[in-house]
């Protein structure tokens, strides 16, 4: 397991296309993970060991034939349980779902599976991707949360049961986690990966997001689910053939970036404050801080309005079925969502639109934005995934966000570094956060 889990996806990608490692081989691997520390950590939904074992041999038997290989051949991937699978149940955290499958794969699974990809078994989700935690636990401590609602994906990555994962986020669902759980979590700008096929919450919020160990980790993967879907109105054409190359090109000229000490700045701990300063000092030349745009503080109440009203109107089925089996945060949500009147999401909508038209402007003069990705590391106690706050506004705008693991808080937990970028600007944005990723590792 030690050359597997010391590999980096896209090295493990080569290996596995060559046959240098097998595919069976690195299965085992992650079961031998699986066996030691899923007890603890409850990373996963569903897991069939015997039919992983049976897919990876089919890979191997298939590259043995000659026959051309996909990007990702015989490399596992986990999915978090609200994607659709047919072969496998698609809870979405809810009993009104349990043992279901989907009548047929998402696109997402399409693309994994035509690039070679095994889909490992689906991690755990908080119900209906919201906010009520699941059973999965913090890798680095079993008594804090590991942040949700894509909770098992992350935990799946920072305790080396896979390399990659996907997830998903309507709020925070795949930054905070990322950095909680001390992995990279990319969401890429709206648009550019499908939902065909992945449980609704918000049509005009819900993001793919993709979790691995590194930056060219989460392009290796973003590079096989960026496509045009025509069955998903939301996405847009763009071609993401070169984003492994820019990875590792460099800058052509040094970074700026801008470092928001937001409104939420006061609710950090001392010692995350201090990490964050210190990153700050040690890139002087090339951070400028700035307080955050005054209108930023409509955004929280504007996204709000849109997940719940979104809420309200596809989670219904359940909530008329028999709402006593939806969790209080759920009930509330979709309760609230129904107090909204057409007025208001409308006005929620071109707010959306009229503050990215006014924010866009600022990528003109710099590299991205700098935040925490969280307000501290990960909350003790299970019974919370932690805030949304330091995430919601960059879901709100569709702009791009990726989390790295590049600080340390109290107890030496890991620390997120939030980077933002313009929309459907991702190559630059992935070589930029590559660029922080290779100079500014925590010392």
């Amino acid at each position: 397991m030690k050359e597997i889990s010391s590999l980096s996806a896209y090295d493990l990608s080569l290996k596995l296309k060559s046959g240098e490692i097998s595919s069976v081989d690195v299965c085992k691997a992650y079961l031998e993970r699986i066996e030691k520390f899923e007890k603890n950590v409850q990373a996963w939904q569903f897991l069939d060991k015997k039919l992983l074992l049976e897919k990876a041999q089919e890979a191997d038997d298939y590259r043995k034939s000659g026959k051309p290989l996909g990007a990702l051949h015989g490399m596992p991937i986990a999915i978090k349980d609200i994607i659709g699978t047919y072969d496998m149940p698609t809870e979405c955290g809810t009993v009104f779902r349990k043992k279901k499958s989907s009548s047929q794969d998402s696109e997402i699974v399409n693309l994994l599976k035509n690039a070679g990809a095994i889909i490992m078994g689906k991690t755990v989700t908080c119900e209906l991707a919201y906010i009520n935690p699941s059973k999965t636990k913090n890798p680095h401590d079993y008594n804090r949360t590991p942040g949700g609602s894509s909770s098992g994906s992350a935990a799946a990555v920072a305790s080396y049961m896979t390399h990659l994962a996907v997830g998903s986020q309507t709020g925070g669902s795949v930054i905070r986690p990322a950095s909680y759980c001390g992995v990279v979590g990319y969401k890429p700008s709206y648009g550019l990966i499908s939902r065909n096929g992945v449980l609704k919450v918000s049509d005009k919020l819900d993001t793919i997001g993709i979790f691995g160990r590194s930056v060219k980790d989460v392009a290796l993967l973003a590079k096989s689910l960026i496509r045009k879907d025509l069955y998903d109105s939301s996405t847009v054409y763009f071609s993401a053939d070169k984003i492994l190359e820019v990875c590792e090109d460099k800058l052509e000229f040094e970074p700026k970036f801008i470092f928001y000490k937001t409104k939420n700045w006061k609710s950090i701990n001392r010692k995350s404050q201090e990490a964050f300063e210190y990153l700050i000092k040690s890139l002087k030349k090339n951070i400028e801080v700035f307080d955050e745009p005054s209108y930023f503080s409509d955004i929280p109440r504007y996204h709000q309005i849109i997940h719940e009203v979104d809420m309200a109107n596809n989670f219904q089925i359940y909530y008329k079925k028999d709402k006593k089996k939806l969790s209080k945060e759920i009930n509330e949500a979709i309760s609230r969502g129904l107090t909204y009147s057409a007025k208001d999401y409308t006005e929620a909508i071109d707010f959306m639109k009229q503050s990215y038209e006014s924010y866009k402007e600022v990528f003109e003069d710099y590299y991205g934005i700098l935040t925490p990705s969280s307000s501290g590391v990960a909350e003790k106690g299970l019974n919370s995934t932690g805030s949304a706050d330091f995430q919601k506004i960059w879901t709100y705008l569709g702009l791009p966000s990726i989390s790295l693991p590049l600080l340390t808080g109290e107890n030496d937990l890991p620390l997120g570094l939030q980077l933002v970028g313009n929309k459907f600007d991702d190559l630059r944005f992935l070589q930029t956060a590559k660029w922080l990723e290779d100079n500014c590792k925590d010392d």
